[in-house]
């Protein structure tokens, strides 16, 4: 699977038609783009102004769309996961659990590297909104029910084990090697995969 960043969506296009309702989901549209936009070019918590901006709308038009910045950050939380929830899905080959959770290695790191602006910006402001707080909870279960979703139930059944593949396999460890030690991408894979191997190898097949 390609690195590249999964988000890179452009300023929503006028709509055709002259209609207000399409001219009003166009300019929503535009809104949520700006948001995304500026997330990912690294401004973590954009201002309504600065959105306004970016989208060429009135600062007025952002808060006719959305009842307050809470509420339009979920729905750029729901568009995000919209990307990501079909590449989670996708099954995984592999003859054995062992297997296919080397083979998870690349898909998830690629998705990590994908969202990774998307993530600090939700962590960041989930403490002034109990709606990120929620979401960011169901994104650490949802992460980690797709490992286990691969584990035999005698791996499930040693805790320590479990809990050990899914800390090396999580988004905080990612995270953790690329801005953190600053490895690149390539680096930043291989230690993931060497410590998943060095788990692996101690445990029965």
């Amino acid at each position: 699977m390609a690195s590249a960043t999964i988000l890179t969506l452009p300023l929503a296009p006028d709509l055709p038609g002259d209609g207000r309702r399409a001219r009003s989901q166009s300019s929503r549209d535009k809104i949520v783009a700006a948001v995304l936009h500026l997330i990912e070019g690294g401004d973590l918590s954009p201002s309504a102004a600065r959105v306004a901006e970016l989208a060429g709308v009135g600062l007025r038009s952002v808060f006719r769309h959305f009842d307050d910045m809470d509420t339009l950050y979920q729905e750029v939380s729901e568009r995000v996961s919209a990307e990501v929830m079909p590449l989670l899905n996708e099954p995984v080959p592999g003859d054995t659990w062992k297997e296919r959770l080397v083979r998870i290695v690349e898909r998830r790191t690629s998705i990590f590297e994908g969202i990774h602006p998307f993530r600090l910006s939700a962590s960041f402001k989930r403490f002034r909104s109990a709606y990120l707080t929620e979401e960011y909870r169901r994104t650490l279960q949802l992460e980690a029910s797709t490992v286990e979703a691969l584990l035999p139930e005698h791996i499930l059944a040693d805790d320590v084990s479990t809990r050990s593949i899914k800390v090396v396999l999580s988004f905080q460890n990612w995270h953790a090697l690329r801005f953190e030690q600053d490895l690149s991408i390539e680096d930043a894979r291989e230690v993931v995969a060497r410590l998943l191997g060095d788990i692996l190898s101690r445990l029965a097949d």
